[in-house]
């Protein structure tokens, strides 16, 4: 990958955050392009990062080995549709945009292109992401090692086998900060309504949420064998967890992501419609 060029297509945040870790992986900054129509959101990127500019997706597609799709779902055909695909350049498309089918992008630019569908969440801004991603039959090895090492620069990546399992990753990590920052939001609600300062009730909460998945991590052991490490007979943690348990917080989260899983089969097919 050293030596391979790399186009954007779309400079917003997600493109922003994936340029940000290749070049700390150690790609060069010449070897990436972006194309981006908002000429304030191109100019920022290009300043910040020293990336070079396509003059069109067309272009930029022309050049590039890889072609990470970093557009809008609802943008995504508008860009892909004018764009001719050389049969004499075997470039590797990969799509970073939440809900859009690889039939869907196929359809745009054409069944046999090499494509890899991901799922990045949003600690990719901080290089803390869980990527899933799939490949389609014309993806070789090479190109999934590839893929593989663009996405890792931002984060944990793994593969799924069948395409319709990404929903179920959108359903855990692609929308999965939003159930830790609503657990964080009423940890901190509930210490300051005990008494605690606002900013030391935030403090202990992240510095809680961040021990405790660095635990999880580096412990191998599931999640329920480490709560049961914390909830000593008679104790306080073991109080806490009763109430949770009593409003099955369990049976929510599994109805909760259910209904995401739900949207996020609904969301493909009305995006490729």
């Amino acid at each position: 990958m050293k030596t391979q060029t790399i186009g954007f297509i779309g400079g917003g945040n997600m493109a922003r955050s994936l340029i940000g870790g290749l070049i700390q992986s150690g790609i060069a900054p010449a070897q990436i392009q972006v194309s981006e129509p908002d000429a304030v959101r191109r100019d920022a990127i290009v300043a910040e990062l020293k990336i070079t500019t396509a003059s069109s997706n067309q272009s930029l597609l022309d050049s590039s080995d890889v072609v990470v799709l970093a557009v809008k779902p609802q943008h995504m055909q508008n860009a892909l549709s004018p764009l001719s695909v050389s049969s004499e350049r075997s470039s590797l498309f990969i799509s970073v945009a939440a809900g859009l089918t690889c039939k869907s992008i196929q359809t745009w630019l054409g069944e046999d292109v090499a494509l890899v569908r991901s799922m990045p969440n949003t600690p990719a801004l901080v290089q803390a992401a869980a990527t899933g991603m799939y490949a389609t039959a014309s993806v070789t090895s090479a190109q999934k090692d590839t893929a593989e090492s663009i996405m890792r620069a931002v984060g944990l990546t793994v593969w799924v086998d069948d395409e319709g399992l990404l929903d179920a990753v959108t359903a855990v990590s692609g929308s999965g900060p939003a159930y830790i920052f609503m657990v964080m939001e009423a940890m901190e609600r509930a210490g300051i309504q005990l008494g605690l300062k606002p900013e030391t009730a935030r403090l202990l909460t992240l510095q809680t949420t961040f021990g405790a998945a660095k635990l999880a991590l580096e412990i191998e052991e599931p999640p329920e064998t480490l709560r049961h490490r914390v909830t000593s007979p008679g104790g306080t943690t073991e109080q806490a967890i009763q109430v949770l348990e009593q409003g099955k917080l369990l049976e929510l989260f599994q109805q909760a992501l259910t209904a995401a899983h739900r949207r996020s089969i609904e969301l493909a097919k009305e995006l490729g419609e």
